[in-house]
C-alpha cells in the first residue's frame, strides 16, 4: 500500500518538504528527543493546516529550570502552574512540549483552539494534558516511551531519572 509520502514522491518527486516552522517554536524544539521533534513538527504542520494559530513555547527543561517552576506559588511570588519537581516533568527527559494559541501574534491562554489541537496531537500519538484528571494543562503534550505501557506515571518517572543518570536512551 501507498504511504501519503509515496504518493506524494510518485507525483510531485523528492521529499515532502518540512512545514515551516515560527522561531519560538523552533527554539523550543532544541534538545527534545529526535522522535520527539518529528512528531511536533508533524503535529505543527497538521495544526496549521486545520487552521490553528499553534506556536510550541516549551520544550526541554533542566532540573533546575523545573524546581524554579514548581517554586512559583510556593516560594516564588505568583500562583502554582506545576505538580511536578525536577525529574518529575517529562519535559526534563526531552519528551515533552507546551503550546500557545496565537491569534494575531496575541497569546491566547485560554481558546477552544487548545481542545482541536488536543485532538490533532493523540492523532499522532501523544498524551494530551487536557486529557489528565489531577490538574487539566491543555497546553501540554508528551510522547510516553512504549517500554513504560502499563506503568504508572510515578514508576515511569523514576525509570526516566534512572536512565538519565546512566545516561541511556529515554525511549
Amino acid at each position: 500500500p501507498f504511504t501519503i509520502a509515496a504518493i506524494y514522491d510518485k507525483l510531485i518527486g523528492g521529499e515532502q518538504a518540512e512545514p515551516e516552522i515560527d522561531e519560538r517554536s523552533a527554539r523550543s524544539l532544541i534538545g527534545l528527543h529526535p522522535k520527539v521533534q518529528q512528531l511536533a513538527k508533524e503535529f505543527l504542520g497538521r495544526c496549521k493546516k486545520a487552521g490553528l494559530g499553534v506556536r510550541i513555547i516549551d520544550g526541554l527543561r533542566t532540573y533546575a529550570q523545573q524546581a524554579e517552576l514548581y517554586a512559583k506559588g510556593r516560594t516564588l511570588p505568583g500562583k502554582i502552574v506545576t505538580k511536578a519537581g525536577p525529574g518529575q516533568s517529562m519535559h526534563n527527559f526531552g519528551l515533552a512540549f507546551d503550546i500557545g494559541i496565537f491569534v494575531d501574534n496575541k497569546y491566547l491562554p485560554e481558546s477552544a483552539q487548545y481542545a482541536a489541537a488536543g485532538a490533532i496531537g493523540k492523532e499522532l500519538g501523544l498524551t494530551w494534558g487536557g486529557d489528565f484528571q489531577s490538574i487539566k494543562d491543555e497546553p501540554h503534550f508528551e510522547l510516553r516511551p512504549s517500554w513504560s505501557n502499563g506503568m504508572a506515571s510515578s514508576a515511569m518517572l523514576a525509570e526516566l531519572r534512572r536512565r538519565k543518570e546512566v545516561g541511556t536512551s529515554v525511549i
